[in-house]
């Protein structure tokens, strides 16, 4: 089992030399990859639920904010060489396709081939708002949007017209070095979700899944696999505990319940405090 990191990068508390002190420092102990998180806008007051804390908040202050994921990821491919980097998850179906294909190929390309892209429908109707995007349909519109990023990283010529989006044939370039594209892993714990992991992807990203509860949705899994006569060999199960206290025997838990790749939480106020998190999760997980 794979252990990689989830780092919530909050402005103006991690800045550009958290960021530089946790990829090497993470590279440097061996993690398999960092993932971030996406919020472009956060809210004073929302009725959307998070569904990661009981009270449905999101734990990140209203003076804050989430560093755009894809330039953070970027910055960190420049200072290191092995670790991988993924989005843990970038919002598809709130972005423009053309643009979010360009921008995971740049950051493929420029870090020579790293880049894991962790996709999700959204949950902060709020946000979609504010970008100008409706909120429902949002699962169709996120598939339809990944075959246009698809056409972009595989085609010399692309084009696609659909329900949501036409794009008319053109080229783009450069093409990322992973082919035909980044791995795509599909977040989310519900049967949609899943079901698109089965339809779609190369990797499940669970996310606030406790190690008992891992059977149950590998299980469910499974049976969509088999529906598009697929087999689970095929897919990167990834977890991350968030909120789900992780020490070496639950971690021993998680790699019996069949995960691929664990992915602990790194929080970090300051440098010494990164430096700190590093050195244990490296240590005891």
């Amino acid at each position: 089992m794979r252990i990689s990191l989830f780092a919530p990068v909050i402005s103006p508390i991690n800045d550009a030399g958290y960021l530089r002190a946790l990829a090497r420092g993470a590279e440097e102990r061996g993690f398999h990859g960092i993932w971030l998180g996406e919020h472009v806008v956060l809210f004073d007051q929302y009725e959307a639920q998070y569904p990661y804390q009981d009270d449905g908040r999101i734990p990140v202050g209203v003076e804050n904010g989430l560093l755009e994921p894809i330039t953070a990821l970027s910055y960190m491919a420049a200072v290191t060489e092995r670790i991988r980097l993924g989005t843990g998850i970038c919002l598809v179906p709130q972005r423009n396709p053309v643009y979010t294909a360009k921008e995971i190929a740049a950051v493929d390309y420029l870090s020579g081939g790293r880049v894991d892209f962790g996709v999700g429908v959204g949950w902060l109707k709020e946000e979609f708002d504010a970008l100008g995007v409706p909120f429902e349909r949002r699962g169709a519109r996120c598939r339809e949007y990944l075959e246009v990023i698809s056409t972009l990283w595989a085609d010399d010529v692309s084009s696609f017209s659909g329900d949501f989006y036409k794009l008319p044939p053109c080229r783009q370039y450069p093409k990322p070095i992973q082919r035909p594209g980044p791995p795509i892993y599909f977040g989310g714990e519900s049967t949609a979700a899943l079901r698109r992991v089965a339809d779609m992807g190369q990797g499940w990203f669970g996310f606030n899944v406790a190690p008992e509860d891992v059977a149950g949705y590998l299980e469910r899994l499974n049976g969509l696999l088999a529906e598009n006569e697929r087999s689970r060999s095929e897919i990167d199960v990834v977890i991350g505990p968030y909120g789900h206290k992780l020490n070496p025997e639950r971690a021993r838990q998680y790699e019996d319940a069949g995960v691929d790749q664990l992915v602990g939480l790194i929080v970090g106020r300051n440098l010494d405090e990164l430096e700190r998190w590093l050195d244990r999760l490296a240590e005891y997980i």
